[in-house]
């Protein structure tokens, strides 16, 4: 456990905040992240020698762009540091820390800060479901739905349910283990949301309960739009052997980041979906990337992880995710729904923390989030969403209609 990127320490804001009724922006999200992931790494700013921002729709929602220099505008200790924000829809974050590791991998840096931010609950919904539509290909799909990316992604249903079946009572069950989840863990944003006893059996279908979005996917399928941000700092081998000398700690006890896979496809949907012709896999490029992490992290599949942060923007999102990974054959991801392994206490739970549904989805914090509680699960700190013993944890972050995707393996010797 001697090379590759190392995790000295990371933060996630409060994900239940609501930064414009507090009167903060996102200058207030990225000065709490980056002092919280300074304070876990047990690092003064002077060790930073790189900064990596993962931000989606700055523009768009808050007017602001050139937020690579956001961290070294509220904390001017970072002022000079090498900074650079990094966009990819859902999987900014994701790319901010390939874009991290790449720096430490190359020489180029030996510490470096990465952090996810997005605001967006300021706006109203219909304006939050438009500027979140450019992450589509603009003009050429979606142009008829209220809300594009339900619409989106309800296609995706469609196409499976085409392929394979698919019954709501599968999306509903997922949708309860992720807002179940997320009652343990006192960042998520919907941890004291309460719902009808029937919510997720009989009123799932009920248009009053749980009304229907675009096509067949209701409410309670659709992650949150939320304000947020998240920091963690990475290191080269070099550097965490002389920090965890310093702080008194063995270095097999840091996570690491243990593989990583990447792919990105074209804007169109109806592109993504017509190259599953021939293929068991709806998404094949998918299943690319979450397979080069496993090689490159020397896990032989799915069966060698602990659990897994799955990007379930929506119900269906983590549906294709499960036979995507491994976890069943194609298009059985339903037996691993009904067999409960998936759940807390399951043998690979997935999102024990809540995901995006239940825990909050700051586009750009996103891939971070993930990331960071993949590190907390390896190292027993993720309080009581812990799996027991876990050693490896997956993560999956999709950006736009599966466009972009990317896929990391954390671990931890001890």
């Amino acid at each position: 456990m001697s090379g590759g990127v190392f995790i000295l320490g990371g933060h996630q804001t409060d994900f239940a905040r609501h930064l414009g009724r507090e009167g903060g922006g996102l200058d207030t999200l990225v000065g709490d992240a980056v002092d919280g992931a300074l304070a876990a790494a047990r690092l003064d700013a002077a060790a930073i020698d790189a900064i990596h921002v993962g931000n989606a729709f700055g523009e768009l929602f808050c007017g602001q762009a050139q937020l690579g220099a956001m961290p070294a505008t509220v904390r001017p200790a970072l002022w000079g540091v090498p900074a650079a924000r990094h966009e990819a829809a859902c999987a900014s974050g994701s790319v901010a820390i390939l874009a991290a590791m790449a720096a430490l991998d190359a020489g180029h840096a030996d510490c470096a800060l990465v952090v996810g931010v997005e605001q967006e609950r300021h706006v109203p919904g219909d304006t939050a479901a438009r500027h979140l539509g450019a992450a589509a290909w603009t003009g050429h799909e979606g142009q008829a739905a209220r809300f594009l990316w339900p619409h989106m992604f309800a296609r995706i249903a469609d196409a499976i349910d085409d392929r394979d079946g698919l019954r709501p009572a599968h999306l509903a069950a997922l949708a309860a283990k992720n807002l179940g989840n997320a009652r343990r863990n006192p960042r998520a944003q919907t941890r004291g949301w309460s719902f009808a006893d029937d919510a997720f059996a009989a009123g799932w279908t009920d248009d009053a309960k749980n009304p229907v979005v675009e096509g067949r996917l209701r409410r309670h399928d659709c992650a949150q739009i939320t304000d947020g941000a998240v920091g963690l700092v990475l290191a080269s081998p070099r550097f965490a052997r002389g920090h965890a000398a310093r702080v008194g700690v063995a270095l097999d006890a840091l996570p690491r980041i243990l593989g990583w896979g990447h792919r990105t496809a074209g804007l169109s949907l109806d592109a993504k979906l017509a190259r599953a012709d021939g293929s068991p896999y709806l998404l094949p490029h998918l299943r690319d990337a979450a397979l080069d992490a496993f090689r490159r992290a020397g896990v032989g599949g799915v069966d060698q992880l602990d659990g897994v942060e799955v990007h379930d923007c929506f119900t269906v999102t983590e549906y294709v995710a499960i036979d995507h990974l491994g976890v069943t054959p194609p298009g059985q991801a339903w037996r691993a729904i009904e067999d409960g392994r998936l759940e807390a206490g399951g043998r690979l739970p997935f999102n024990p923390g809540g995901g995006l549904i239940g825990g909050g989805h700051p586009v750009g914090a996103t891939g971070v989030r993930m990331v960071l509680d993949a590190a907390l699960q390896v190292t027993g700190a993720a309080g009581d969403a812990q799996i027991p013993g876990a050693r490896r944890i997956a993560t999956l972050n999709i950006g736009g209609s599966a466009t972009t995707v990317v896929s990391f393996v954390v671990g931890s010797a001890s």
